[in-house]
């Protein structure tokens, strides 16, 4: 796995200089602190590039291995070319077809359930999967509701066979597009926030315990819960549905914000980085997004 964020942090403090809010609102009802804001020079792809290129080094893989990109954001540099074909280039993965998937927040998940498929077929050795935003172009810097919650980054994972008994157990993939409209990108991102937060909190608890069950699991089984880092108090409700102690669930929310696409492989990044999951973990991966859109992963952590 790898992961990119921008160096430039954008703090609470530094929101109640441009808007109506606080810290301390901020804190209480998001768990968020600071985010990552790229400059106007970084692209989505620049951000996508430096994750990729850091997940095939800890991969041990060489660009021209792999036989997909694809690459799940909803901010691309432009309709087309996708960010795909643009990082296939950057990297010299020669052999790889290149493809971009939009389910917003859940698309990283989208994108491996994807890549499974291909390389259980026996089509492609490697996949690399890759959720990047730049939603700070995107946002309404003047809408206090939404304009605390986003934030920029990468994050990126190969995915390859696996030893006997390891990889993903069991995926779920869901969409309601009647509630389309309570999470959308017209000008800006536009949300209402009450029907999301509802939505959120019943689909994520029942996600992670669907996956487990279809793993042939109880959720005592469950060790480490990565969830969309969107809320805190959207994260705490999935944890407690699965019973996990607090430190048993990735929180990298309040350094980075919600980065949408990007949110799960960044905080799965540093919780691998920190040797919060190990190798035979069961790990279940959880995330909701605009659409409405949902999906889930329960994975037997290891190569």
């Amino acid at each position: 796995m790898g992961k990119y964020v921008p160096p430039t942090v954008l703090t609470n403090e530094d929101l109640e200089k441009r808007i109506d809010t606080s810290d301390e609102w901020i804190r209480s009802r998001t768990g968020i602190e600071e985010r990552r804001i790229a400059d106007n020079e970084t692209n989505t792809s620049d951000m996508a590039y430096e994750a990729a290129k850091e997940a095939l080094e800890s991969a041990n893989i060489r660009p021209d291995q792999l036989g997909l990109i694809l690459v799940a954001t909803v901010t691309p540099d432009y309709t087309f070319p996708s960010v795909s074909t643009m990082i296939q280039e950057r990297l010299g993965a020669k052999n790889a077809a290149a493809m971009d998937v939009s389910a917003a927040c859940a698309g990283f998940i989208y994108g491996v359930v994807t890549a499974k498929q291909f390389v259980e077929s026996g089509a492609y050795e490697y996949v690399l999967v890759v959720g990047v935003e730049k939603l700070s172009k995107i946002v309404d810097w003047e809408d206090r509701n939404t304009a605390v919650l986003f934030g920029d980054g990468a994050g990126a994972t190969v995915v390859g066979k696996v030893s006997e008994g390891r990889g993903i157990l069991s995926f779920e993939l869901g969409a309601d597009g009647s509630g389309g409209k309570h999470l959308c990108h017209k000008e800006f991102i536009e949300m209402n926030g009450r029907e999301v937060f509802k939505f959120a909190v019943r689909q994520m608890g029942e996600s992670a315990l669907s996956v487990a069950e279809k793993a042939g699991l109880s959720k005592d089984d469950v060790d480490y819960l990565v969830p969309h880092q969107a809320n805190i108090r959207i994260m705490e409700a999935s944890r407690e549905r699965l019973g996990l102690p607090v430190e048993k669930m990735s929180k990298s929310v309040h350094k980075y914000g919600n980065t949408s696409a990007a949110s799960i492989p960044i905080s799965l990044t540093d919780d691998l980085a920190e040797g919060r999951v190990k190798d035979d973990d069961v790990v279940v991966l959880v995330g909701f997004g605009g659409g409405l859109t949902w999906g889930a992963l329960c994975i037997k952590w290891g190569k």
